[in-house]
């Protein structure tokens, strides 16, 4: 093992993306990482969208800052949820440790170290930091795709799950991964039919005997796509290949097909989107239409439930952020391939294949 690194000052924003709610610790998280003999800076109600005041976060041993900058300067290690916002750029320096959902590489010019969530992998593959916002974002993808079908709020005016004597409406899910089953699981439960499409046949054999019969299961394929797209009242966009774009799976074409009114919920826009008609949006403006069919594309879904999000997002993020303040970057990612392969930037080098390819950026092996 390497030698353990220096004490870190450890800094904690507040974020600023829109209607975004969440925040990078919580103070059993402050708690531990002080023990280790780290300092914490956290800026004034940055848990306060998720129901943590500064004075949990000061009783748990942080100390409170009034001004952003002031933080970004003394931090060595940077834990947020969100990548920074442009805003934000010109107070990150070459070689300042930040670790969250990056989801891009305009940062590179200021030469920090990225760690991402979504790319940090374990062995199996499985994304242990993406895990527990793929499920939140997986349920509510029918949440707010159910709330998109009231006529209210321009939709077709279908219930999911009808009524006696009506037809249940359908819901689609491209991709079988935890967002997608967590979709799923929410879509069942409205009483829906449902249909998930994935590429991978054991994946489907697993939900296929998981659900018990009460979902169909589709190879991915353009012919299945295209009938089960046109026939949906709502379609969800589950796919990931971790730091890649998202592939279009459904198309311009297919989405003119749909039923007025019928909604499309791609959760998979932070990564390009699924969808060929799907573009980022926000909390504060969350759809559009096209082709008269609702689009639902936020990027931060979880933003809008954030005392669960945060609380989940800190399960997982704590014993990485532990092991990045106590060792460093190089030091953790040199115990910890999972770390190893979260590093998406460093120091104006795009270290994750995947990303480099997305960004269309020259790739340098960490």
């Amino acid at each position: 093992r390497e030698n353990r690194n220096r004490l870190l000052v450890i800094g904690i924003p507040k974020e600023i993306k829109d209607n975004e709610y969440r925040v990078g610790i919580v103070p059993a998280g402050v708690r531990e990482l002080a023990a280790q003999g780290h300092q914490i800076l956290i800026e004034v109600q940055a848990g306060l969208g998720s129901g943590i005041t500064d004075e949990e976060y000061q009783a748990a041993g942080a100390a409170i800052l009034t001004e952003k900058s002031e933080l970004f300067e003394r931090a060595s290690l940077i834990i947020k949820v969100k990548e920074p916002q442009p805003s934000e750029y010109t107070l990150l320096r070459e070689g300042q440790i930040v670790f969250a959902f990056l989801h891009t590489a305009d940062l590179l010019s200021r030469k920090i170290i990225g760690i991402a969530y979504e790319t940090i992998q374990q062995d199996d593959d499985n994304l242990p930091l993406l895990a527990p916002m793929s499920e939140v974002a997986g349920r509510m993808s029918v949440q707010v795709g159910a709330g998109c079908l009231q006529k209210d709020h321009g939709g077709a005016g279908v219930l999911l799950g009808g009524v006696p004597g009506v037809p249940r409406g359908l819901a689609t899910i491209l991709g079988g991964g935890r967002a997608g089953l967590n979709a799923a699981q929410m879509a069942v439960g409205t009483g829906a039919r449902v249909t998930v499409i994935d590429i991978n046949p054991e994946r489907l054999r697993y939900l296929e005997n998981l659900f018990g019969g009460r979902v169909d299961t589709l190879m991915s394929n353009i012919q299945n796509i295209s009938a089960s797209v046109r026939n949906s009242d709502l379609v969800v966009g589950a796919v990931l290949i971790p730091g890649c774009r998202a592939p279009h799976l459904v198309s311009r074409e297919m989405i003119a097909k749909m039923r007025p009114g019928s909604v499309v919920v791609d959760i998979s826009v932070d990564q390009g989107g699924c969808v060929e008609t799907s573009r980022p949006t926000t909390h504060s403006n969350p759809t559009y239409i096209v082709d008269d069919v609702i689009h639902y594309c936020v990027a931060n879904i979880p933003g809008i439930v954030p005392r669960t999000s945060t609380f989940a997002l800190a399960n997982a993020t704590l014993p990485y952020a532990v092991k990045i303040a106590n060792y460093g970057a190089a030091g953790a990612a040199g115990q910890d391939q999972a770390i190893a392969r979260g590093i998406n930037l460093y120091k104006g080098r795009v270290t994750h294949q995947g990303v480099a390819a997305a960004q269309g950026l020259p790739y340098r092996e960490l």
